[in-house]
């Protein structure tokens, strides 16, 4: 039975993530999601994405080590990247600078699993800088190098905005890449995962990933969330606003979900993120037109909040420009493709799916003279 999309079409095993649609729950290696954003660390979770477990103390110092000692890009890459043209797409500039890394990293031809993750150690930490990198190339600002006593979530934003992120900065991040950092067979996911069971090399899987999160029916609704929002400006015109919209049958984005049929246990956490940078930052109002919209078009639609709705907001008021909310999407999803593209070549057999055909049968050739 053909199914537009794949829709619920089981294509493989994997103990790395589950998504329950119906309950509303998203567990990392038996982990509920809850319990890692109120709890746990990113560091933490990119170990336990990896190796099945949360990491004891010195398990934790060495990847956490790792994440900070390989933030540095080769000089080749980011001279390559000032000669992009400035006006280039952050998520195109990420998909070549990674594909580039390939040819300077010293595990690239080793194909054995502690090789692999000694790349994704890197690769984790090198995303982070060419996204902060290229937003400081692209308007002309000096390109600071990455700290080793930050955490990986205060290190981009400050490389991003050249002053040490207060706590409250930092932990939004983090938690934001705690709640991004992996999905199950989500396209992005899934393409990597088809890449690496080729058994082409780890680089070119990431690649195939970011090439694919680029589309914007997967990592770019959150950028239209905010370009919305910034649209609307005043709470008081936010409803006219969206039922305009619905009357015109225009989609609003951040809602709805191919899994969910509940609320995305993500948006949970990053409605009151939102919600407490508005107080603190007193731009309150962007929380209250997201809160508004997310209401009326529950009401109306029975639609509810995605994870990329109130992460537009949170983004915004922490000052990420609107066009890195993919790529810092990418940041957080690297340690999720990893964790697939180590299970893949852990147990690979390659993904070559079927296609029903519905065209054309038995014609006959005839030469170009008698068509």
């Amino acid at each position: 039975m053909v199914k537009a999309g794949l829709e619920d079409i089981v294509a493989g095993s994997s103990t790395i993530c589950y998504v329950d649609g119906k309950e509303g729950r998203l567990i990392y290696q038996g982990y509920d999601i809850h319990d890692l954003a109120v709890h746990s660390t990113f560091e933490e979770v990119v170990y336990l994405l990896w190796f099945g477990r949360m990491p004891n103390k010195s398990e934790l110092e060495a990847i956490d080590t790792g994440l900070k000692t390989n933030r540095k890009i080769h000089d080749d890459v980011v001279n390559a990247m000032r000669a992009f043209p400035r006006e280039a797409q952050p998520m195109e500039v990420l998909r070549t600078a990674v594909s580039m890394l390939a040819m300077y990293d010293p595990d690239g031809k080793g194909e054995d699993r502690e090789a692999n993750i000694r790349k994704a150690t890197r690769l984790t930490a090198q995303v982070p800088t060419v996204v902060a990198y290229w937003d400081n190339i692209r308007k002309g600002k000096e390109c600071l190098a990455p700290r080793e006593d930050l955490s990986i979530a205060a290190n981009f934003l400050y490389m991003l905005n050249a002053k040490e992120p207060d706590e409250l900065a930092t932990k939004s991040i983090d938690v934001a890449l705690i709640l991004h950092a992996d999905h199950e067979l989500n396209a992005s996911t899934f393409a990597a995962r088809v890449a690496a069971s080729t058994l082409s090399d780890f680089h070119s899987a990431i690649t195939a990933a970011i090439g694919t999160l680029k589309g914007k029916l997967h990592g770019g609704a959150n950028q239209e969330v905010i370009e919305m929002l910034l649209k609307i400006k005043d709470p008081d015109q936010t409803l006219p606003y969206v039922k305009k919209m619905l009357q015109e049958h225009k989609k609003i984005s951040g809602f709805g979900h191919r899994v969910y049929k509940t609320e995305d246990p993500r948006a949970t956490h990053l409605r009151k993120m939102s919600e407490e940078l508005g107080k603190v930052k007193n731009e309150l109002k962007w929380f209250q037109m997201s809160h508004q919209i997310e209401q009326y078009v529950l009401q109306e639609k029975k639609l509810f909040a995605n994870v990329d709705f109130y992460s537009a907001s949170v983004y915004y008021m922490l000052g990420i420009p609107n066009d890195l909310f993919t790529p810092v999407f990418a940041i957080s999803r690297m340690s999720g493709w990893s964790a697939h593209v180590l299970e893949q070549y852990n147990d690979n057999r390659l993904i070559r799916p079927r296609a029903e055909y519905v065209g054309a049968s038995n014609l006959t050739y005839k030469p170009a003279s008698e068509r």
